[in-house]
């Protein structure tokens, strides 16, 4: 952290996102990372752990045995190679997330961002993309929200990893509605032909990385990958945040 940030921090203190206790950092700045979530609610975040399917990332009920594909990726392959998440999708993390998606905290990213590139630079898919891409908004939901919360998670990915950026050619070209409160087959429907590309050959033949917030059941990331792959990507990635532990696809 700068000088000028600890300057900052010492007028107003940041208070944390969840449980608003205010947040000191140490002098040496190791808190940089999580700028405005206590080390508490931190500790709260449950990692996504092995054994996990290793396409869609879900984990398992059992800790017996390796990672492995799931029966749902078996019986529908997902569009995207594999998907990577730090974390579950429960406890505190629910509400940070949900703060910074709707709540119109785009400062959290200050905090998601870090957390989400870190787990990016041990993830050897991620370190194998070419171009990095954000699960767009449509034009009406972005007036709505005045942010894309992936684009600015995806902007940290690409800065750490060195990547090439790229939120402007994978367009939302169709309003669907929220897929919260949609069961799993609406959901697909939902988001069928939604997204279009206006420049394939910013893609061709590169490896994509998706970025966005959280993975449910996958199918708008499934979606996005289904077009990358159309326009000759050569192989899609998807990280999120979050994945539910819910049955995927």
């Amino acid at each position: 952290m700068n000088i000028f940030a600890r300057l900052i921090d010492l007028i107003y203190p940041p208070r944390c996102a969840e449980c608003r206790s205010f947040i000191v950092h140490d002098s040496n700045g190791d808190g940089a990372a999580c700028r405005n979530i206590c080390t508490s609610c931190l500790a709260d975040f449950r990692t996504l752990d092995s054994p996990c399917c290793t396409i869609c990332g879900r984990p398992f009920a059992s800790r017996a045995g390796g990672p492995h594909v799931c029966e749902t990726c078996l019986r529908r392959r997902p569009a995207f190679d594999t998907l990577g998440a730090p974390y579950l999708y429960e406890g505190s993390l629910t509400t940070v997330i949900h703060r910074f998606k709707y709540g119109g905290r785009r400062d959290l990213v200050l905090s998601l961002g870090p957390l989400l590139s870190s787990f990016a630079r041990a993830w050897a898919p991620a370190q194998k993309a070419s171009l990095v891409m954000p699960v767009p908004l449509h034009p009406r939901r972005l007036r709505e929200r005045g942010f894309n919360q992936s684009k600015l998670l995806a902007g940290y990915v690409a800065g750490d990893l060195r990547t090439s950026l790229d939120f402007l050619s994978l367009r939302r070209v169709r309003y669907t509605a929220p897929q919260t409160g949609l069961r799993k087959t609406e959901r697909r429907k939902n988001v069928r032909r939604a997204f279009g590309l206006e420049r394939p050959e910013r893609v061709s033949g590169r490896r994509v990385l998706l970025v966005d917030d959280v993975a449910t059941t996958g199918n708008t990331l499934n979606e996005c990958a289904r077009v990358l792959l159309q326009a000759k990507a050569e192989k899609v990635s998807a990280l999120v945040v979050a994945r539910t532990a819910n049955p995927a696809m």
